[in-house]
C-alpha cells in the first residue's frame, strides 16, 4: 500500500519536473509559446539543479515500480 502511494506522489512530482524545463526548441514547447530565446546562454544553476533533482525522482519512480512489481510477483 506505501508504494502504491510512493508511486502516484512519484508520478505526479516528475510530471511536474519535467513540465517546468525550459524548451530546447524544435517540439511542442515551440507551438505553445516556449519557443521565446531569453538572452541568457547557456545553462543557469536552478536549470541544472533542477535536472539533477529529475533524475533523482525519475530513479525513485523507477525503484518505485521495481518493487511494486517484486510484492505482486511474491503475492501469486
Amino acid at each position: 500500500m506505501g508504494f502504491s502511494i510512493a508511486l502516484i506522489v512519484f508520478s505526479v512530482l516528475l510530471m511536474m519536473l519535467v513540465l517546468m524545463h525550459k524548451g530546447k526548441g524544435g517540439g511542442l514547447s515551440d507551438m505553445f509559446g516556449g519557443g521565446m530565446q531569453s538572452s541568457v546562454g547557456g545553462s543557469s544553476v536552478a536549470e541544472r539543479n533542477l535536472d539533477r533533482i529529475t533524475v533523482v525522482v525519475g530513479l525513485l519512480w523507477f525503484v518505485c515500480i521495481v518493487v511494486l512489481g517484486l510484492l505482486m510477483k511474491l503475492d501469486n
